[in-house]
């Protein structure tokens, strides 16, 4: 099983592409902080980079900038290549399947509206509380 899970901020704005054949690709990196304080008494953070296909790359370039907090599921992908100087190198990064909009860095971490999206089901927009948990907005009633 290759299951990834993360929450945390962008520390730069999505780059987006497209492939020869017009498929969009997103890449960014996401500040991911650890649980525990390192000796000094400081919490330290992960940088983990994320790459998204389809659909949601276009709504990640759309939405998303430097300093959101998302979250991330997906799976942990581990490539090669051989580089101009002729070494072979590594790149470690998670393949989105589902990006969560939790909120901006304009924000201040409030409450905002969320995306989910993936290239086989439709975009819903629901807000989230506090904890994360998601509950509709009055907008969204449909009473």
């Amino acid at each position: 099983m290759n299951k990834v899970i993360l929450v945390g901020r962008l520390t730069r704005d999505p780059e987006v592409k497209n492939t020869t054949s017009g498929k969009s690709v997103a890449s960014f990196t996401l500040a991911v902080d650890r649980r525990l304080k390192n000796k000094d008494g400081q919490k330290e953070a992960d940088f983990v980079p994320i790459v998204v296909w389809g659909k949601q790359a276009e709504f990640a370039g759309q939405y998303l900038s430097k300093g959101s907090q998302i979250g991330v599921s997906g799976r942990l992908q581990v490539r090669s290549y051989d580089a101009q100087d002729g070494q072979r190198r590594y790149v470690t990064e998670v393949v989105a399947d589902e990006i969560t909009f939790l909120s901006s860095k304009k924000d201040g971490g409030n409450n905002t509206n969320t995306q989910q999206s993936s290239d086989n089901t439709n975009m819903s927009v629901m807000g989230l509380d506090e904890d994360f948990h998601l509950m509709a907005d009055d907008d969204d009633c449909p009473f």
